[in-house]
C-alpha cells in the first residue's frame, strides 16, 4: 500500500521504508536505542517465524538522517499490531511519538483494521500515557522474556470501545447511540433512556483545617471522616456512572481499624468533589475514593489535586500510595501515570476490572520497579536491593 510522507514538524518526517531497510536499521541502531533494557537471552530459534501479513513500516527522519522507526504488522483479519517503535535518545523527549501516533492510526483505519494492539513495559509511562491519550485501553499484563508488559488495545469501532467500558464496569449500557449498539452486540438489553436526575447542591461546611488553593476558584478542605461520609451519601449517584455488584445485604462486619484522611473540594461555596484515603498497611496509603461532580470535570482539577494529596500522605509517613481504577478510565489513569504512579496489576472485584497503580516516594523503589518490568538493567545499589548483580559488578 502506498503511504505518503508524514510531516511531524520541526524538521522531522516519517517516510515509508521497505521491511528489509527497517531490519537493517534495527541491527545497526537498536543497541543504542534499547540498550538499557533488560532481556532474557534465548538460544537461537529452532523454528522459522510465521509470515507477517501486511506490514506498515516507516523510517523516522530528521532532515535526511534516519533517527528511528515505527513498524506494525497484521495480526489477524481485524487486528494490526504495533510491534516496534524506536527513536534515538538524543531525539527523545520532543513529543515526536505523540505527533506520529495519530498519523499511524489513520493509516490503520484507512487500511480497514478494527483493532490496534501494542505491548509496553509496565513502567514505561513515557509511551503508555500518549497511547492512553490516543484512546487505547489497558487490557492486560503479561510476564515475558523482556519483563512485565502492559497490553493496550485501541478499537477503531466506537461500539467495541464502549463494550470494553461495559465489561470493566466503568459504564452501564444505554439504549441509544454507541452504547445501545454496544449493548446489542454484547447480547444485553439496555435499560430505557431517562433524563439524568439534577445534581443536588451541597453547601461547603466549615473546614476544621487550613484550605489549599487549587486554582480557578477551587479550594481543598481537610474534613473529618463522618462529615465526608455525609456528603458522599448525598452526592454519590451524581458523581459516578459505574456499575458495581449489588450486594443483597448490608455488610455484617465493621470496617477494619486504620487511619483515614478526607478532603472536600469547594467551588463558590458548594461542594465540587472529594477525596478519601486510608492506611493500607504499615508503609502504604490507599487512595480509596476521588470524585468530581460532572460540571467540574475536564479542567485539570484532578491533576492539580494529586500533588497536594500525595504531599499530605508523604508527610504522614507513608512510603507508598496505591489506588484502584476501572481499567478503561483513562481520564484518571493518565494523570496518575503522569504523577509517577506505575501500573502494578489488574484485579477483578465487585466494582469491575480494576487497574492497580502504585506510587513510591523513594527513588530506589521506583528504580526497582523499572528493573522488575525490564525497562532498566540491574546495576549498582538498586540491583543489589533485589539480589541482582550484573557480571561486570561481580
Amino acid at each position: 500500500m502506498d503511504r505518503e510522507v508524514i510531516d511531524l514538524g520541526w524538521g522531522y518526517t516519517a517516510r515509508p521504508i521497505p521491511l528489509e531497510s527497517y531490519r537493517e536499521a534495527c541491527a545497526r541502531l537498536e543497541g543504542w536505542i534499547f540498550g538499557g533494557n533488560w532481556l532474557y537471552a534465548f538460544d537461537p530459534p529452532a523454528k522459522a517465524p510465521p509470515p507477517l501479513g501486511e506490514d506498515f513500516t516507516w523510517g523516522l527522519y530528521h532532515g535526511t538522517e534516519l533517527i528511528g522507526w515505527s513498524h506494525a504488522h497484521q495480526r489477524d483479519e481485524r487486528t494490526v499490531y504495533m510491534a516496534d517503535t524506536g527513536i534515538l535518545p538524543e531525539h527523545q523527549g520532543r513529543g515526536l511519538y505523540t505527533r506520529l501516533l495519530p498519523a499511524v492510526l489513520q493509516a490503520f483505519r484507512t487500511a480497514g483494521y478494527t483493532l490496534v494492539q501494542s505491548h509496553h513495559r509496565a513502567t514505561n509511562n513515557r509511551v503508555i500515557v500518549p497511547k492512553l491519550r490516543a484512546g487505547f485501553l489497558v487490557q492486560g499484563l503479561n510476564l515475558y522474556e523482556g519483563g512485565l508488559n502492559v497490553a493496550l488495545t485501541l478499537s477503531l469501532d466506537p461500539a467495541y470501545q464502549e463494550a470494553q467500558h461495559v465489561r470493566s464496569g466503568f459504564r452501564a449500557p444505554e439504549a441509544q447511540g454507541a452504547r445501545g449498539e454496544a449493548a446489542r452486540r454484547l447480547g444485553l438489553r439496555p435499560p430505557g433512556t431517562q433524563a439524568p436526575a439534577p445534581v443536588p447542591q451541597v453547601k461547603m461546611p466549615a473546614s476544621p483545617g487550613p484550605e489549599e488553593d487549587l486554582g480557578s476558584g477551587y479550594t481543598l478542605h481537610p474534613v473529618g471522616y463522618e462529615l465526608y461520609l455525609d456528603v458522599y451519601r448525598q452526592l454519590e449517584h451524581s458523581a459516578y456512572s459505574s456499575v458495581s455488584f449489588d450486594w443483597p445485604a448490608a455488610p455484617r462486619l465493621e470496617d477494619p481499624a486504620g487511619r483515614r484522611y478526607a478532603w472536600l473540594i469547594g467551588h463558590q461555596g458548594q461542594v465540587a468533589g472529594w477525596q478519601l484515603s486510608r492506611q493500607w498497611d504499615r508503609r502504604t496509603a490507599y487512595m480509596v475514593n476521588t470524585a468530581l461532580l460532572p460540571a467540574h470535570r475536564g479542567q485539570g482539577l484532578y491533576s492539580r489535586l494529586l500533588p497536594v494529596v500525595l504531599r499530605a500522605l508523604q508527610a504522614k509517613g507513608y512510603d507508598l500510595v496505591r489506588s484502584h481504577h476501572h481499567a478503561t478510565n483513562n481520564a484518571v489513569l493518565i494523570p496518575k501515570l503522569r504523577a509517577g504512579f506505575f501500573m502494578q496489576g489488574l484485579q477483578v472485584d465487585e466494582h469491575g476490572v480494576m487497574a492497580v497503580l502504585v506510587h513510591s516516594f523513594a527513588p530506589e523503589y521506583q528504580e526497582a520497579m523499572h528493573l522488575r518490568s525490564g525497562l532498566h538493567r540491574p546495576q549498582g545499589r538498586s540491583g543489589r536491593r533485589l539480589g541482582l548483580t550484573c557480571p561486570e559488578e561481580a
